[in-house]
């Protein structure tokens, strides 16, 4: 490979991840239709790709994983996924010009695996950068129902909408789900204290060991196919997202925390395995120090993440996080910003 070559372009994107989805599973194919309500936040998925003249010396695709330390090339897009699936099926899915040749760094601060909608956030930030290679532009709807279709129809893994739609939107919003995969996206205005004050709450604790949703998918369709979508424990998850709107309306956090812990049982109501022994532990130190709510992050099962809602005291809620560190091994936390914008793409100067 020629390493003299100047770029030709180079494009950047980065996109949020997601946290407290209330309402979650009410998105998926087995549900039909339902409701959601989820944030976006820092940290983000980076991708910055940089565009060269094809010729015989450059590989199509170069891929960097940062993540992962993996650096590898793809002679051409399409066929087999077999080292990073859903960047592959991304780039097979969105196409890459012939003339052209991609070097393509992807990085999150977020690990994978940490039920946040990590995986979405990568492809929502891929595909918005992929698009900019070509004439037209792809609304933030089209990018989150392309990185959906890939995980579903490329990648024929089990999967909801509202990750990669709160990765394109940003910010905060209800979803509603009206059949499968069709969806509303309605953004909360909220003012400034509200936003300000609800940061500030906010902590996301990684549990350290990622998880496989698709898998935590396949145990809930067995328990809930049969039921149908009508079915009461459903139900229950689709009530979560409106009164979570109404109390972060109301800047009423007391009943937000509420709602977080509604929505988090009812999750281990879906079955046992959503809310682990980890979970537990890590609720249990929240409790200890007074925290109002707490959500098990995604589809739960084995590792994943929890979102806590902090009590007035910043001080206190800082306690209960070093605590939670000490007290449950291998937990991390990760530090969360709200993130008004959703999808950003642009051209980065060549020097």
């Amino acid at each position: 490979m020629s390493h003299d070559q100047q770029p030709l372009r180079i494009i950047s994107s980065v996109a949020p991840i997601r946290i407290a989805d209330f309402g979650g599973w009410t998105d998926t194919w087995f549900a039909k239709f339902g409701k959601v309500l989820n944030i976006a936040v820092y940290p983000y998925a980076e991708v910055q790709i940089r565009v060269f003249a094809r010729n015989d010396d450059r590989a199509q695709v170069t891929i960097f994983a940062e993540n992962y330390g993996e650096r590898y090339t793809l002679d051409a897009v399409g066929g087999a996924y077999d080292r990073h699936p859903l960047l592959e099926a991304a780039l097979d899915f969105m196409g890459v010009p012939n003339d052209l040749a991609l070097e393509i760094d992807i990085f999150s601060e977020a690990p994978a695996g940490a039920s946040t909608g990590t995986s979405a956030a990568v492809s929502v930030a891929l595909i918005g950068a992929l698009d900019l290679l070509k004439p037209g532009r792809l609304t933030p709807h089209e990018v989150a129902r392309a990185a959906h279709r890939i995980e579903t129809e490329l990648l024929h893994q089990q999967c909801g909408v509202q990750d990669q739609l709160a990765s394109a939107y940003g910010g905060i919003n209800l979803i509603e789900i009206l059949e499968y995969p069709h969806a509303v996206v309605s953004p909360l205005r909220l003012t400034q204290a509200i936003e300000w004050e609800l940061e500030e709450r906010l902590s996301l604790v990684f549990l350290g060991q990622a998880h496989s949703s698709s898998k935590v998918h396949e145990l809930v369709i067995a328990e809930l196919e049969d039921a149908g979508p009508d079915a009461e424990k459903l139900r229950v998850l689709r009530r979560t997202p409106i009164r979570a709107r109404d109390a972060l309306f109301a800047g009423d956090f007391a009943a937000l925390g509420r709602v977080m812990i509604e929505n988090t049982e009812a999750q281990a109501n879906l079955h046992p395995d959503l809310v682990s022994p980890r979970h537990q532990a890590v609720i249990d130190v929240a409790k200890r120090f007074g925290a109002l709510g707490w959500k098990v992050n995604g589809a739960g099962g084995d590792g994943g993440s929890v979102t806590i809602l902090g009590g007035p005291k910043a001080a206190r809620n800082r306690e209960m996080l070093r605590a939670v560190i000490a007290d449950v091994p291998g937990t991390q936390t990760i530090p969360i910003y709200l993130s008004p914008l959703g999808l950003r793409v642009w051209e980065s100067p060549l020097q």
